[in-house]
């Protein structure tokens, strides 16, 4: 099989998984779209491994041992990415990034209940105003 074809396609998986992270606003579609990313990874690895190996032929197949450490990463990653979206999620009640990073800007402060940085502004503005 020519090196071509699974390249061309791993290509078009990672650039299909870029384009999921930079436009969609879900965490989960885009946590979704990292793995879609890190399987091209694995399927260049694998492929490149295997034209390789056709040249020697006693070979280690690292590309392949490569995969299984990227695969590990990737299940770890998810595994944590879904803990963190679904308690943000329960926290906040929405899991838009655009959403959760205005509410951080413009959230509370550290303690919960006094406001944030936005705060000293607004209570200068009302004493020169008295």
């Amino acid at each position: 099989m020519h090196l071509a074809y699974p390249a061309v396609l791993s290509a078009l998986l990672f650039c299909t998984g870029l384009y999921g992270v930079l436009a969609r606003r879900n965490a989960i579609l885009v946590l979704m779209s990292v793995e879609l990313m890190l399987n091209a990874v694995n399927l260049n690895l694998v492929a490149f491994d295997i034209w390789l190996s056709k040249a020697a032929r006693d070979t280690l197949h690292s590309g392949q041992a490569l995969t299984l450490f990227t695969i590990a990463i990737a299940a770890a990653e998810i595994g944590i990415g879904l803990a963190i979206v679904l308690a943000v999620y329960r926290n906040r009640g929405t899991s838009d990034i655009d959403k959760l990073r205005d509410t951080a800007e413009t959230g509370s402060g550290p303690d919960g209940d006094s406001p944030g940085p936005a705060a000293p502004a607004t209570a200068e503005k009302a004493e020169a105003t008295a």
